[in-house]
């Protein structure tokens, strides 16, 4: 992301989430926060990368991590398509596997289960009914605490 006062580019994952903030203002309220999640999961779960473009606004951006242990993009994907694009993909018709919403930082987020393992953990930003941000752990060591939940 670039901050628009400098035209620097947001380098820490702490700085893309100020930047989302300044931007976009204050985060939707639990309510909105947990209804645009479950409308997500569904467009995951669906694999319709249409419905969720439509879901994102149009700067939003995905943060994977995969500790280095699971291959991720090396940087964060930005705007809409290329988000929704990867979304889809990663967590669409997964076999034997099923979308949970489940608390995740305190708000509706999103875990992806293929029992016994917990395959990833998604956590969103959303503002105004809108996904601002898509933090996604693929991190194995990062999941640990999930699979004994």
């Amino acid at each position: 992301m670039t901050d628009r006062s400098t035209g620097a580019r947001a380098d820490s994952l702490s700085e893309l989430l100020d930047e989302q903030l300044r931007i976009h203002g204050e985060p939707s309220p639990p309510g909105q926060h947990s209804r645009t999640t479950r409308q997500f999961a569904r467009a995951c779960h669906a694999g319709d990368s249409a419905e969720l473009r439509g879901l994102l606004l149009p700067d939003a951006v995905v943060i994977s991590d995969g500790g280095g242990a699971v291959r991720t993009p090396p940087r964060p994907i930005r705007g809409a398509a290329d988000v929704a694009r990867f979304v889809a993909t990663l967590l669409s018709h997964q076999d034997r596997a099923a979308l949970t919403i489940e608390p995740v930082n305190g708000r509706a987020g999103i875990v992806l289960r293929r029992p016994p393992l917990v395959m990833a953990v998604v956590s969103l930003s959303v503002v105004d009914a809108k996904v601002a941000a898509v933090w996604i752990v693929l991190n194995p060591d990062k999941l640990r605490r999930w699979r004994t939940a």
